[in-house]
């Protein structure tokens, strides 16, 4: 993975500046980066060897047989309906909400990379899990089950990472406190979700692992990558408003 620290973010007049000379924020705060590049390194291992562990797998096995056995049933009321409440939240419907009202929120700051990070870190995380079910191919209750990692835990994570990163920018945070921030959020989201899929019996304990560590992966990447391209575009907007300018004054010479 590439450099996550971010830290260059000026524009036409040095990158990342708008033409009003004022800075532009970065999704990724430099301040995190270089604590979510190891992470999301780290959490890029623990997906692949959760993986070839319970490749093919259809049972519960191991540290997931020890911490649950998943039914249809683990929860009753009135917890039961605070899981499926969980589990709406990355359910499509319940995600586009999430999403769109975040968006929305962005865009009503005047941050539009922040929006395009929204998008694209839950899309993005979404994504990798939906391409790693078929690879890895573990079930749960019968084939066609698809169950690692999961999904559901990926995009609340995700979601709630992106969150924290926006709000740790905005806020101008400093490194202990905003790694404290992402850490309390991506941790309280990825568990809520994981105990509503593990208590619905959608997923085994360790396919929430799998999924929180996608999360991990896939947000810190996606947010240096927009941050990387909004500042080439600055750049490209700012030659050619400065190349006529420099022209004009030329032919302005005596």
């Amino acid at each position: 993975m590439a450099d996550l620290t971010g830290a260059d973010h000026r524009g036409p007049t040095g990158r990342g500046e708008r033409a009003t000379g004022r800075p532009v924020p970065a999704v990724l705060p430099p301040s995190l980066g270089a604590w979510l590049g190891p992470t999301a390194l780290l959490a890029s291992l623990v997906v692949v060897v959760l993986g070839v562990l319970y490749a093919g797998h259809g049972e519960p096995d191991g540290v997931d047989r020890w911490i649950s056995r998943p039914t249809a049933d683990s929860v009753r009321p009135p917890w039961r309906g605070v899981a499926l409440a969980a589990d709406f939240l990355a359910e499509p419907a319940g995600a586009v909400m999430l999403v769109v009202a975040a968006v929305a929120g962005c865009l009503l700051l005047r941050r539009p990379r922040a929006a395009v990070l929204v998008v694209a870190g839950t899309g993005l995380t979404v994504g990798t899990t939906s391409l790693l079910k078929p690879l890895v191919g573990r079930t749960i209750h019968g084939e066609g089950n698809l169950s690692y990692p999961s999904g559901h835990t990926a995009f609340l994570t995700a979601f709630a990472l992106v969150v924290a990163l926006l709000t740790v920018s905005r806020l101008r945070l400093g490194r202990t406190a905003g790694a404290s921030l992402v850490l309390a959020a991506s941790l309280g989201a990825g568990s809520a979700m994981g105990w509503a899929q593990v208590a619905l019996g959608a997923h085994y304990p360790t396919d929430v692992l799998g999924g929180w560590c996608t999360a991990l992966a896939v947000v810190p990447a996606t947010a240096w990558l927009v941050d990387r391209a909004a500042d080439q575009v600055a750049d490209r907007l700012g030659d050619r408003r400065v190349g006529p300018m420099v022209d004009a004054g030329r032919r302005e010479r005596p």
